[in-house]
């Protein structure tokens, strides 16, 4: 018998189809919070009245407001979320945005949780591949307080006990962990994504397909995330392209979220890939963002593993609704047809830092647990050059 475990999160509720405003009044009385502290994004805050709209139900409660939060998560914006927090004493969060927000409160709780103040004792809290090859995880404690997620993209951050943040210092992008670091709960609202940037949605929407394609192809794929995968890659391709047929089709955007949903049911369950691994490798290095590292990585590394993942590839090029055609051939004529960037070199990244990211990449636990095995710097740069 094959091993193999599923470990649900302490993740209360997913509640979708109700205006946020009522949910969340709804969830900071159930949860008796008295000191509520929201984090968001500049632009959500300052040019849009979303952020107000969300919270017009809770303002008494709200006791502060961090909208500084940065791409790619770098460890001097996490703490000062952190200190925000304690001086604020919040009882619980709202985080309002996307994977950039909910990932800078995950480690924002880790440092809450250890008692840390400064970006160099994030060292010894992130994950790591030991010399023997095997993935160090820090068990953290748990933290004073919980966080309640609004996304407002589709990168499945707000289903997952997983933080990536980046140290500055090296440019080198480091994935967090703790059982009570993700949500308590998600709201799942369409109308909060209206002012996401076009191209923030549906590249996002890529990365949540990045999840369900690599989770069928993982080592240790399961046939839980499975199925789940299978029916997020026929709900997202559909609502992709109805967005682009009327932007303003909340059923659309609702779909796609339902799909990202189930997509992101496998983060941490099974092992991620190369696509993942290279992606956090190349966003950290040049800032290239997590979807778009998905655009023009993903199609690249099913091709790299293709000889060892060849069931698993014939169930998702069947998924996309031609089993005669490759899997990675259908996904980039759909982000092609998406109108984004399908190749490296179509990005504002130089053609002499593939070295360098393929180098960073290798020490990455994703890169490392790929199914077809990757154990020198020679594979991530073949890869590299392929997406090129």
């Amino acid at each position: 018998m094959t091993p193999g475990m599923f470990a649900f999160l302490p993740l209360d509720r997913v509640i979708f189809g109700t205006p946020v405003a009522t949910a969340l009044q709804q969830e900071v009385q159930l949860r008796q919070a008295q000191r509520v502290f929201v984090v968001t994004g500049r632009t959500l805050n300052q040019k849009t009245d979303l952020i107000c709209q969300a919270t017009a139900g809770i303002s008494a409660q709200v006791v502060g407001v961090f909208d500084a939060c940065v791409e790619h998560t770098p460890r001097d914006t996490v703490i000062a979320l952190a200190q925000a927090l304690r001086g604020a004493k919040a009882d619980l969060i709202v985080s309002i945005g996307g994977g950039t927000v909910i990932d800078t409160v995950k480690i924002a709780l880790v440092c809450l949780a250890q008692n840390l103040d400064r970006i160099e004792q994030l060292d010894d809290w992130h994950m790591a591949v030991n010399p023997d090859g095997s993935l160090r995880v820090p068990v953290v404690s748990e933290p004073p307080c919980r966080q309640i997620t609004v996304p407002t993209t589709l990168s499945g951050a707000e289903f997952s006990d997983l933080g990536g943040g980046t140290d500055t210092r090296t440019g080198v992008k480091h994935g967090f962990t703790g059982k009570y670091i993700g949500s308590a709960s998600v709201i799942l609202d369409p109308a909060m994504t209206l002012a996401t940037p076009e191209t923030l949605w549906l590249s996002t929407g890529v990365r949540a397909l990045d999840h369900a394609i690599e989770a069928m192809c993982a080592v240790n794929a399961q046939p839980f995330t499975d199925a789940l995968a299978v029916r997020a890659i026929g709900l997202l391709q559909t609502a992709l392209r109805r967005y682009t047929v009327d932007p303003q089709d909340l059923q659309a955007r609702m779909d796609a979220q339902m799909g990202a949903w189930l997509a992101a049911t496998s983060i941490r369950r099974v092992h991620y890939g190369a696509s993942h691994g290279l992606g956090h490798a190349l966003g950290a290095d040049s800032g290239v963002p997590h979807g778009i590292t998905s655009c023009v990585l993903l199609p690249s590394v099913m091709r790299y593993n293709q000889s060892y993942c060849a069931k698993p590839l014939a169930e998702i090029a069947a998924a996309f609704g031609d089993a005669s055609q490759p899997a990675a051939d259908q996904l980039q004529a759909l982000i092609a047809e998406l109108k984004l960037p399908t190749r490296i070199s179509q990005l504002s990244v130089s053609h002499d830092r593939l070295p360098i990211i393929a180098e960073k990449g290798l020490a990455n636990p994703f890169v490392r647990a790929n199914p077809r095995p990757i154990s020198e710097a020679a594979h991530t740069l073949e890869i590299l050059e392929s997406a090129w």
